[in-house]
């Protein structure tokens, strides 16, 4: 009797272990997400300093063919 009170909570220990290795794995991934959307952001920014240097350069080009 006693010990299959034992087996049941070891086997409830294991599932709880599975499950908090489960969540860390979840949170690994979520952190992941969030480190690929900031080079995102990056990435946009600085596609959005390329086309401002281009179009002053234009604008420049421009004003020096005036």
């Amino acid at each position: 009797m006693q010990g299959d009170a034992l087996a049941l909570l070891a086997d409830a220990l294991a599932l709880l272990a599975d499950a908090l290795a489960l969540s860390a794995d979840a949170l690994v991934l979520s952190a992941d997400a969030l480190a690929l959307s900031a080079d995102e952001l990056v990435l946009s920014v600085d596609a959005l300093a390329l086309q401002g240097i281009a179009k002053f350069n234009s604008l420049r080009i421009n004003e020096m063919l005036y």
